[in-house]
């Protein structure tokens, strides 16, 4: 019997992409059905009856989503994040959920750096500004985007410093990066700061006023990774009371906290329209494919690779 794959996508895959994941699905000689930027979460709802795996994205994989697909198997994020996933709920209905870790990782590395340019050098104003050789950057956390960020900074000169606390300092060091022994310490020492830690039950608000405010003179937090890792109220307050501090981020805050920093802390904050850390044709192709082989994997040969939810 030929098995049933949703592409589920409310920000859709590059077409070219797109085309790539459905040809890998046709080849296992799957029936794929397409469902991009739908307007409703009872649209995904809707599509998912009768499927027996689906490729998301920032998609929202709640109880109801779940309970809706009585044939469903397995959920594949194409990305690493994958906290809009009801991992729990999943695995209670038994399906696995498994996510494509570093398919996008140079994509979000090149916007971080991108970003610490575009702060250095005024927003573009034209006016003097600074270069990133020879300044301090901090890594939080050292995973395969934390890895790609310091690739690219060293092209650039920076200094490079990593804190991560599952991943050994000396992996860190083998690496070619400097580790540091305590979170503080990273802050304490980096003109710049690239967030990189996943939103977890640890992580959340975990950013915030005590951290930020041990940035150096100039600092600036760069937040490629999660809204909810950052305490929202507190990096208010620190940029209020520090002009200095520069925040930029791909990643929209909350409303009421996003109305602050664009009307009160306007020249001290930048943020993209969208969340776009992943948003490359690259990025699109190989974390789009990558998923629908490990379907395909799954499914026909019980590949079990990725699973995060077991």
């Amino acid at each position: 019997m030929s098995k049933t794959v949703l592409i589920g996508t409310v920000k859709p895959f590059s077409p070219n992409a797109r085309d790539q994941v459905v040809a890998v699905f046709e080849e296992a000689g799957y029936t794929v059905r397409v469902l991009e930027s739908y307007a409703a979460q009872a649209d995904l709802v809707a599509a998912v009856a009768d499927v027996d795996a689906m490729v998301v994205r920032s998609d929202k994989v709640d109880t109801e989503v779940l309970d809706a697909a009585k044939q469903l198997k397995l959920v594949v994020r194409a990305g690493s994040g994958y906290d809009a996933i009801d991992c729990a709920a999943a695995k209670e209905r038994g399906v696995a959920v498994m996510n494509t870790p570093g398919q996008n990782a140079n994509a979000v590395a090149e916007l971080a750096l991108a970003m610490m340019v575009y702060v250095a050098r005024g927003q573009f104003n034209g006016k003097p500004g600074t270069e990133l050789r020879g300044k301090t950057l901090g890594i939080h956390a050292f995973g395969a985007v934390g890895r790609a960020v310091f690739e690219i900074a060293k092209g650039f000169g920076m200094e490079v410093l990593a804190y991560d606390a599952f991943v050994p300092a000396s992996d860190i060091e083998a690496a070619g990066a400097t580790p540091v022994a305590t979170v503080e310490e990273l802050y304490q020492r980096s003109r710049y700061v690239s967030l990189h830690v996943p939103n977890t039950d640890q992580t959340r608000n975990s950013i915030g006023k005590a951290l930020i405010s041990l940035m150096p003179e100039g600092g600036t937090l760069v937040n490629t990774a999660r809204k909810e890792v950052i305490h929202e109220q507190e990096l208010v307050e620190i940029l209020t009371e520090r002009s200095d501090l520069r925040y930029v981020t791909d990643i929209a805050p909350s409303a009421e906290i996003k109305a602050v920093l664009e009307e009160k802390l306007a020249t001290q904050v930048y943020m993209t329209p969208k969340k776009m850390g992943a948003q490359t044709a690259e990025a699109n192709v190989n974390a789009g494919t990558a998923a629908a082989r490990q379907i395909v994997g799954f499914l026909d040969r019980d590949e079990r690779v990725n699973i995060v939810n077991d």
